[in-house]
């Protein structure tokens, strides 16, 4: 057998086992070699360097004792089962620290690795002397080499990663449920979770220089880790450039927050020179017991992510930024079931009035949610949460086959009007929207003129060749196309002058002061005229006083929209208001 020393604690330490938290998998055997042998102990024991450390243990107080002395070290050293039937008549033991202690019998069969090292023994020990069977014998290796082989599924299949060599996220998970119940809930500790890179980076680090690069990176992330945080502390690999490791405990959360920004410049470097990347951390204090292991990762991913997003080496947890993402990930899945029942969702109509004639000549579809038990969800929450995701293609679909609907019966009933409806970047990005559009319309029987569909700047600049391409199959079939939230994105003039439009809505953020502010109003009025000039239809947003409506005037603008006239109104109650007259002579008379 293969025994030397060194080569014996480093087999040890590669499977991170020494002051783990205690595990139900490890304490299910050691219950049962106590119940077979009828013993009041037992116990996995590890020989460490100069202790004998026990994974898991029954009818034993301490969580180690020496090694000097103990039996267990024998059985490490030898690989061989060892019996003592009786410590008062054997020469080596009777005076050793588990003599003393009153223990008579002891009865220890190796824990060896696949290679030959013997890592410790399955040991079962009484206070009176006694004979062992052959079988209990038999029954004392079947339950070492069910030891090992726990030990093996832990650290081979799917416990340990195999480019870091460090415990995977399930190892992370299961360590601190076992931690919550070896050491009682109430306590506090810390997480922290260091991200070496953003997504992007990683997938533009592995396109230019390959999957080997990466793992390159990570084989040096961890070895500096684990330098880093010392042997007293476990490192996990948690996910694709992720690392998690607990504080020491009874760490003051301040005192640890000091310990971060002492070694920011080294966590920065954790990845070697050349990483182009950013390295981030976050930080997560929470209570054992009282947050799920699997809600303490992911305050801890989101910690990382918000200094990412704030652009600060490290982040401490908030509670209210969690509560907010929690919100915001269950609206955006109450969105969901909301947009396939369509019971929740429905569409409101803002008026679009002619300054020469103050007639209405349109309304913008405005989508409202009714959440079932949270009630209304402001559009200013919602959308942004869909247009990030993949809802927003679905989304779009659902407002204009209503909102086309919708035109359909007004037409039918005399009320013919343009209603515009706001599409985003995906649309643009699907190469059969147009197509799509055009179907609604033909299986509604609405001539194209009637919808406008309104993009912003941003929108069409993420891709502008793509969306131009977009746009003009939309043009070409006679829909109206408008730009809206005009002076907000960063479109330079050469695209105004290509893009298809017919329309070009001045963000309300510019209206709001033209009364009261002189630039504000030459800005606009420059911006109306360029705008007129490139053969567009302006239209001012946000039209809330008289006065701004008056400064309007001067500009040369030709629609308005805002409260000064209306509201959003459901359907039936846009009919009616669209029946009372000219809206920008009786501002009295406007809906509230």
């Amino acid at each position: 057998m293969i025994n030397h020393e060194p080569s014996r604690l480093a087999a040890l330490m590669q499977l991170d086992l020494l002051d783990t938290p205690a595990s139900e998998s490890f304490d299910r055997i050691t219950r049962m070699a106590s119940q077979i042998f009828d013993l009041p102990i037992a116990a996995v024991s590890l020989t460490d360097t100069d202790r004998q450390w026990f994974k898991s243990r029954v009818g034993v107080e301490h969580r180690e004792v020496p090694r000097v002395g103990a039996p267990c070290a024998q059985v490490a050293e030898t690989c061989d089962i060892l019996v003592i039937e009786d410590f008062e008549t054997d020469d080596v033991y009777r005076d050793s620290v588990l003599g003393r202690a009153g223990i008579r019998f002891y009865a220890g069969a190796p824990l060896v690795t696949r290679d030959g090292f013997g890592l410790g023994a399955m040991c079962v020990l009484g206070t009176s002397p006694r004979t062992v069977k052959g079988s209990e014998l038999a029954a004392l290796r079947d339950l070492a080499a069910m030891v090992m082989s726990q030990i093996e599924l832990q650290h081979a299949f799917g416990r340990i990663d195999p480019i870091s060599a460090l415990p995977n996220r399930t190892q992370f998970l299961e360590d601190l449920a076992d931690l919550a119940r070896d050491e009682g809930t109430g306590r506090r500790r810390i997480v922290s979770l260091l991200d070496l890179m953003a997504v992007d980076q990683l997938n533009h680090t592995q396109r230019v220089m390959g999957p080997a690069a990466i793992d390159a990176i990570i084989r040096v992330a961890a070895r500096n880790l684990r330098i880093l945080i010392g042997p007293q502390r476990k490192a996990y690999h948690v996910g694709a450039s992720q690392f998690a490791c607990l504080a020491p405990d009874g760490v003051d959360e301040t005192d640890y927050l000091d310990m971060v920004r002492a070694k920011t410049e080294q966590f920065r470097k954790l990845g070697g020179e050349d990483v182009l990347g950013t390295t981030v951390i976050g930080v997560a204090p929470f209570v054992l017991g009282e947050v799920a292991p699997s809600d303490v990762l992911r305050i801890a991913q989101g910690a990382a992510q918000d200094a990412r997003a704030t652009g600060l080496p490290f982040h401490s947890h908030s509670a209210t930024s969690d509560k907010a993402f929690r919100r915001s990930f269950a609206l955006l899945r109450d969105f969901e079931v909301a947009l396939a029942a369509s019971s929740d969702l429905r569409l409101v109509y803002q008026p679009r009035i002619d300054l020469a004639s103050g007639q209405c000549l349109g309304a913008e579809a405005l989508l409202r949610w009714t959440h079932p038990t949270l009630g209304p969800i402001g559009p200013s929450e919602f959308i942004p949460l869909i247009e990030r995701m993949s809802l927003a293609t679905p989304t779009t679909a659902w407002v204009i086959e209503t909102a086309v609907a919708q035109i359909a019966s007004w037409r039918e009933a005399g009320l013919d009007l343009t209603v515009s409806v706001n599409i985003s970047s995906a649309n643009l990005h699907d190469s059969g929207f147009a197509d799509s559009v055009k179907a609604v319309l033909r299986r509604h029987g609405v001539p194209p003129t009637v919808i406008e569909l309104e993009v912003t700047e941003t929108a069409i600049m993420n891709d502008a060749e793509l969306a131009l391409t977009q746009l003009n199959q939309l043009a070409e079939a006679g829909i109206r196309l408008a730009i809206d939230d005009f002076g907000t994105g960063y479109s330079s003039l050469s695209y105004l002058q290509r893009l298809p439009i017919h329309v070009v809505k001045i963000d309300r953020s510019f209206i709001a002061r033209i009364d009261t502010d002189p630039r504000q109003l030459s800005l606009i009025t420059m911006m109306v005229s360029m705008a007129k000039h490139l053969g567009h239809r302006v239209v001012a947003e946000g039209v809330e006083t008289p006065a701004v409506l008056d400064r309007l005037r001067s500009t040369g603008c030709d629609e308005v929209q805002g409260y000064l006239f209306s509201h959003p109104l459901p359907p039936q109650d846009f009919v009616a208001w669209t029946k009372v007259g000219r809206r920008d002579e009786a501002p009295d008379r406007r809906l509230a």
